[in-house]
């Protein structure tokens, strides 16, 4: 039985094969599949369906929203399915467009292969006798499970010069899905605005 001339080990009949159509088609299917880019729900689901991975296969995860490859050794993301920007869900005494730095967003992305947590906006914040509010965390909803990081996360974030000696703050992205605010309210480091604007985070 032949193969495709693209030496992509593709069969298909001659005319000197023996005629066989389940043979022949569960062959082109069986050939072509691998090839193509598979489905699976998660994960999970295509590891134990692709016990026996060859290098240059692809695989779309439906509920990670990514696609993944496998490189010889392991699955590799290769690009990020298209992320909308998600709202922060934000707690008592933060507000959005801090600095008026726009809506305080969320997004998962593909940064050179690896997958990240992309921030923008900026946000207010109102403090109660010198405190931040919620104790220095600033989502009243928790991230959802796709945009946690697997540790904790920290991240270096712009701020205002007023009402603190600093010029940046550090946020801290849990594995359970908080946003916590590093630094301020202690010894007067007060400052009125953050903002989220080139902040990044591998996952």
């Amino acid at each position: 039985m032949p193969t495709d001339s693209f030496n992509q080990g593709v069969p298909w009949l001659d005319n000197s094969d023996k005629p066989d159509l389940r043979a022949g088609t569960k062959g082109i299917v069986d050939a072509l599949t691998p090839r193509s880019v598979m489905r699976f729900s998660t994960a999970a689901e295509r590891n134990a369906t692709i016990t026996a991975p060859q290098p240059g296969m692809i695989a779309w995860l439906t509920t990670e929203k990514l696609f993944t490859g496998y490189d010889g050794t392991g699955w590799v993301v290769l690009a990020a399915g298209s992320q909308k920007w998600t709202t922060i869900s934000l707690a008592a005494g933060y507000a959005h467009d801090g600095n008026s730095n726009g809506t305080a967003q969320y997004r998962i992305v593909n940064l050179f292969g690896e997958v990240s947590l992309m921030f923008r906006g900026g946000i207010d914040i109102t403090y109660s006798s010198g405190r931040p509010p919620n104790n220095s965390q600033i989502n009243a909803t928790a991230l959802p499970t796709p945009a946690r990081p697997t540790t904790k996360r920290t991240i270096s974030c712009a701020c205002s010069v007023q009402d603190t000696t600093l010029s940046s703050v550090k946020l801290d992205i849990n594995p359970n899905g908080t946003l916590v605010l590093v630094g301020i309210g202690s010894t007067s480091e007060n400052p009125p605005w953050v903002s989220l604007n080139g902040c990044f985070a591998s996952l």
